[in-house]
């Protein structure tokens, strides 16, 4: 109700929960304008944000832009020292080690999402990295250096609480990349993050006694193998 007479123009819509990737795809689908834009709900946008990109992306003439952002945990601003500087162009072999772009900060031309696909459903966390490997395989995008998000950490519902061992999810994410089409470096890049990714996963496995995770890891190694 609030919604409705506050924002008139805004369509709410409310599904079952099916994770963030299914929201974000209904979302895609009720969608008609040419750009989509995310905000998850531990995110807040920046005055002028928008703006900022259409004027980036207008300058550019690219379907792709994101942005620097601001990490803040109980009221006070973290530096993300994990976290590999953030960048535009071509930044496929970037986005290689972790998800490079922040959903919230991102602003997508939908003929893109029709070219690449949506969000994969079946990933349960690292869905917005398979999504980013996709798009900058074919895509350059632009960077604008100044921070138009914050981001709230801290949250223990936050699916980094919930999944151990993250990777896991970004060795799908990249198999499925290697079976699409991909430059010779692209192919070759993928491939070594992919081996360095399963042996620290197997490593870890190892000393978890994880023994079904031991296997899967060493099948992903021999496949790997085969595709050098």
């Amino acid at each position: 109700a609030m919604m409705a007479s506050r924002f008139p123009e805004v369509s709410y819509i409310e599904q079952p929960n099916g994770g963030v990737s299914a929201a974000r795809n209904r979302g895609l689908r009720e969608a008609n304008g040419d750009w989509i834009a995310f905000l998850d709900s531990d995110d807040e946008w920046l005055p002028k944000k928008l703006i900022g990109q259409f004027e980036m992306l207008a300058k550019s003439q690219l379907l792709v832009c994101h942005t620097q952002e601001i990490w803040l945990r109980n009221g006070k601003r973290v530096n993300q020292m994990d976290k590999p500087q953030k960048q535009g162009g071509w930044i496929f072999e970037h986005c290689l080690p972790m998800c490079a772009m922040s959903p919230s900060s991102i602003i997508i031309h939908n003929n893109v999402f029709k070219d690449v696909g949506n969000f994969d459903e079946s990933l349960p966390a690292c869905e917005d990295y398979d999504l980013w490997l996709r798009i900058t395989a074919r895509y350059e995008v632009a960077y604008i250096e100044q921070a138009c998000i914050n981001k709230y950490g801290g949250h223990e519902d936050q699916l980094s609480h919930q999944h151990w061992g993250m990777d896991r999810f970004r060795v799908l994410a990249l198999e499925k990349i290697l079976q699409s089409d991909l430059s010779p470096s692209m192919r070759d890049a993928a491939t070594i993050m992919l081996i360095k990714k399963l042996t620290i996963l197997l490593n870890g496995a190892i000393k978890r006694g994880n023994a079904e995770l031991i296997n899967d890891c060493e099948a992903g190694l021999k496949r790997a193998a085969a595709i050098g």
